[in-house]
């Protein structure tokens, strides 16, 4: 009884506990860093599929539970195929179609002209080196080699470096005035291209045969827009039996969308069936997500003209269903605009969380080695201790070695009626509502700001102090030095007006969108902090 009550629990709460979890170990990362808390708390980064892998997953185990088998059709589709299956139509159905195409290979000779333009830019050539080059010139030619092997091959025939070889074929126009000649190949544009050839293959199996390709086609698209894309992924599917319906079809449908949560989908007939569907069979598959009122077409299935069949020689009817993955991620994920669910690092605005933007500010310059995070700690709570007293002060905060080295660090304040440090010194990094703010942890007078109270109840902390980050650029200045020689080491900062200042690095997309957002930065405050090393 307790087990299933506390898997319920966590299941219903998983994404809370993760999130409490995470920022935890965020805020002991930053502490182990700055050697406020010696402690190794490894942080897993967040992983994420994608949305259209999610459902191309759903999608392979909902026809494998269907009990169907994956195949890959061919990807590349001759021409004459295209007619076969489109007979009157084709020309018009090409019109989508890529053509691939190849780069000719030139017939290179080397006449007296080029060996004189050789000897220009410094490469003689006897009998013997003409001859090695001109053979192979005609090996490229005759496909014995790519033109990914000229460079090394030149250069292993005449003796010389990639450099000198790629200069003398530089001499050589024909290799850079070639032009793509098309093939009578096609990228797919529609999955049944290629079932017609899988399906005669495969039909002296026993029956019912059933097999299912989840894989990308591609289309000419004239322009590229919120529901168009040159590539698209297609979850389609055949059924080979002696006897089939359109039952049969709608089944495999509803089967396919049922891990999804769709129990409701309405299927309507095409007034005009494509050229290698029987007539009156072409029926598109309608979805209406919960959360949504509009109808979404996300599937077409229909069952394959016996006359097309005949052409292939396949002897046993065939019903295919066809669903368009981009179609169904879009109507699951609510996205409108298909080139920001494919790829929203293009076109899609950045979001950040107050914690994944925490997860992003880290120190810039922190010591290497072991020695170095000492001073660093060692400073950090000198400031903890000394930070309010008055001036003038002066406190050794280290002295020991340090590659090598003996080292004395102190903290100063020579101006009278100051403390050791400002009282910003221990202002806490915190992210709150997407701003980046340096946040007091006791002062009467601040904590009046309605902003710094928000911030401190419901901002995320980063853990990283003023102090902290300050002692970690001293501490890895005081081994930069000590690597080039020099004596002594110091810095003084009083107030502080950039995140560069405090030795503060924010992750390059943080910043994009704080930018983009309007958001801001503000980790002014004084801080009055004045170290000096001497190094002997």
């Amino acid at each position: 009884m307790f087990i299933p009550i506390v898997h319920a629990f966590l299941r219903r709460y998983a994404k809370y506990i993760y999130a409490i979890f995470y920022k935890f170990i965020i805020i002991l990362e930053n502490r182990f860093i700055t050697g406020k808390v010696i402690l190794l708390a490894i942080k897993q980064r967040r992983t994420e599929k994608h949305p259209l892998s999610e459902v191309m997953d759903k999608l392979r185990h909902a026809y494998l539970d269907l009990g169907f088998k994956e195949v890959y059709n061919p990807i590349f589709i001759e021409e004459k195929e295209i007619y076969k299956q489109w007979g009157n139509e084709a020309p018009t159905i090409l019109d989508r179609c890529f053509y691939l195409a190849t780069l000719p290979r030139p017939d290179i000779g080397i006449s007296q002209d080029k060996l004189d333009l050789l000897k220009k830019i410094g490469f003689t050539f006897d009998r013997e080196k003409k001859i090695a080059l001109q053979k192979i010139f005609h090996d490229y030619k005759k496909g014995i080699f790519d033109g990914e092997g000229l460079i090394p091959r030149l250069a292993d025939a005449l003796s010389i470096d990639g450099d000198k070889a790629s200069t003398i074929l530089s001499a050589f126009p024909e290799l850079k005035q070639k032009r793509a000649i098309a093939t009578n190949l096609t990228l797919r544009s529609h999955m049944t291209s290629g079932w017609f050839l899988t399906l005669k293959e495969f039909q002296d199996g026993e029956l019912p045969i059933k097999l299912f390709s989840i894989d990308v086609c591609f289309r000419r698209e004239q322009a590229l827009d919120a529901t168009h894309l040159r590539c698209y992924h297609s979850a389609s599917s055949v059924i080979m039996n002696e006897e089939l319906s359109l039952e049969d079809a709608k089944s495999v449908a509803e089967g396919l969308l049922k891990p999804f949560g769709i129990e409701e989908i309405k299927c309507v007939k095409k007034k005009r069936s494509a050229s290698y569907y029987e007539k009156d069979t072409e029926t598109e598959v309608f979805v209406r997500i919960k959360s949504q009122r509009d109808w979404v077409e996300v599937a077409d299935f229909g069952i394959y003209d016996n006359a097309v069949l005949e052409k292939y020689g396949i002897k046993h009817p065939v019903l295919n269903v066809g669903l368009g993955v981009e179609r169904l991620t879009m109507a699951i994920y609510g996205f409108s605009d298909i080139r920001k669910l494919i790829y929203p690092q293009f076109y899609a605005e950045l979001e950040l969380s107050d914690s994944e933007i925490a997860s992003s500010i880290t120190i810039d310059k922190i010591p290497r080695t072991e020695q170095g995070k000492k001073i660093q700690a060692a400073i950090i709570k000198a400031c903890e201790i000394y930070g309010d007293a008055p001036s003038p002060f002066e406190y050794t905060a280290y002295d020991g070695r340090i590659l090598g080295r003996k080292v004395t660090v102190k903290l100063i304040q020579n101006e009278e009626g100051k403390k050791l440090l400002g009282r910003a010194a221990f202002n806490e990094i915190v992210v709150y509502n997407g701003d980046i703010l340096g946040i007091p942890k006791e002062d009467k007078e601040l904590s009046k700001s309605e902003l710094i109270k928000d911030a401190r109840e419901h901002g995320v902390p980063t853990g990283i102090r003023y102090v902290d980050s300050l002692a970690a650029f001293v501490a890895n200045g005081i081994e930069e030095a000590i690597e080039s020689g020099n004596r002594e080491f110091f810095m003084k900062r009083t107030m502080i007006s950039t995140s560069g200042e405090l030795n503060i690095k924010v992750r390059e997309d943080a910043l994009r969108f704080i930018t983009s957002r309007n958001k801001r930065i503000d980790l002014r405050g004084p801080v009055f902090m004045i170290i000096k090393a001497q190094i002997e």
